[in-house]
């Protein structure tokens, strides 16, 4: 295994992001992008985040996830609908400019994530895969088609949990307390525009300690300074949402109606999208007659009974869960394709980096249980819940370095071998 250079981030990464962030914004110009689509009243600009967005410039508050006047909210983290509600102030809500400013900002994230991307690939593999995975990462379709299309955290995520990874990678070897301050603060920004992102924390935090443990190094008091200062980055929502509902809310509330978009009558493992409020009348109704935090109760109330009532069932459509995280959730069953090319690329590509992660493991790669510890925590929500190919994004940059590293490996392997028979005499 080579050893992680510690040189200076070449230039060409940088070029790399530069070309990356200018063919990403070329793209939303070319596929007219920003022009959102009007229906539902521009609701599938941002989702509830954008209601929320809008609710915010217009001087109503952190409110309204649906629309209407349903009250404050805590339907969704505060980071991006407050991002949403400053562009909205600025260049008018719904409006082409707020899109081209928002999907720009999206493929900005995009494309600084090539960076993390490097200097972890680097740490842990060396320069050969850090290479492959930057370049790999700049000029992925597939990551444009979130930057470019979803108004959403989807390319901040991948981002802030890159630098998490990239700061726990140090931190194991690192004396002083800038990098438990950078931990915490990233921790709680990440946590604020996605808390989905908590489920790693654990595993993170305990294996820096026993990485640090190894090494010799103190903790006790970088991880009580951690932990001050996450929450202390928490608190001001945190105390925000004790104000406005009467009671602790912790970052969001809207579990009950995940859970049962995804565990109740008819359920198949995806998500029964007929039952959200914005697309059923009944349920919004609901919403507005019981209110935000009630409503989530009663939709955790009909989830629970429904899995207590069917064990069995809940099980069955928990392990497809689990498949269609890493395989792509198939399409509609009205669809008239045979087979999904996408999902066919989708599977191919998870089991590519999974099988790098078993590698890593196996081969005491620098870093590998971390990366297996990701795999191993962040997506378990979702196998609960319902999954989407958004969900895996998320994790997508480490996903990547593994599937780098492996096809080396195996291309590497090869050549070896094939020189080798070349070598061979005739006989």
């Amino acid at each position: 295994m080579e050893k992680p250079s510690q040189s200076p981030i070449p230039r060409s990464v940088f070029w790399l992001v530069v070309w990356s962030f200018v063919l990403q914004v070329a793209m939303i110009g070319v596929f007219h992008e920003y022009r959102t689509r009007p229906q539902e009243d521009h609701f599938a600009f941002g989702w509830e985040m954008g209601r929320v967005a809008r609710s915010i410039a217009l001087g109503q508050g952190f409110s309204s996830p649906y629309g209407g006047n349903t009250g404050p909210t805590a339907w969704e983290p505060p980071l991006y609908p407050y991002l949403m509600a400053g562009v909205f102030k600025l260049l008018g809500i719904y409006s082409y400019a707020s899109a081209w400013v928002l999907l720009t900002t999206n493929s900005l994230a995009a494309a600084l994530t090539t960076i993390p991307i490097f200097l972890i690939a680097r740490r842990t593999f060396g320069e050969r895969v850090a290479i492959w995975s930057a370049w790999g990462w700049a000029f992925n379709p597939y990551i444009w088609y979130w930057s470019i299309h979803w108004i959403w955290d989807t390319t901040f995520t991948p981002l802030i949990l890159s630098l998490i990874f990239l700061v726990a990678l140090n931190l194991q070897e690192s004396r002083g307390q800038k990098g438990w301050v950078l931990f915490a603060g990233l921790w709680g920004i990440g946590a604020l525009a996605n808390p989905s992102m908590l489920a790693f924390l654990p595993f993170c935090g305990l294996w820096i300690w026993r990485q640090r443990y190894k090494n010799g190094l103190p903790s006790v008091v970088g991880i009580v300074l951690s932990s001050t200062i996450f929450f202390l980055v928490l608190a001001p929502w945190l105390v925000r949402n004790y104000e406005v509902f009467g009671r602790f809310v912790f970052l969001r509330d809207d579990f009950g109606l995940q859970f049962r978009l995804g565990n109740w009558k008819g359920a198949e493992g995806m998500l029964m999208a007929y039952l959200q409020p914005n697309l059923n009348k009944l349920e919004f109704e609901k919403f507005q007659r019981m209110g935000e935090l009630g409503y989530g109760q009663d939709c955790k109330r009909l989830a629970f009974e429904w899995v207590r009532e069917n064990p069995n069932r809940f099980a069955v459509v928990s392990l497809k869960r689990f498949f269609y995280y890493w395989n792509g959730v198939p399409k509609p069953s009205d669809s008239h394709a045979p087979w999904d090319f996408r999902n066919s690329l989708f599977l191919a590509w998870s089991v590519l980096a999974l099988w790098g992660a078993v590698r890593a493991v196996r081969q005491k790669v620098r870093g590998a249980w971390l990366f297996a510890g990701l795999i191993l925590t962040y997506p378990t929500t979702y196998y609960f819940v319902f999954p989407h190919a958004r969900y895996r994004h998320p994790i997508e940059p480490e996903l990547l370095i593994l599937a780098v590293f492996l096809l080396l490996q195996v291309g590497k392997q090869s050549g070896t071998q094939s020189a080798d028979a070349a070598a061979l005499p005739e006989r």
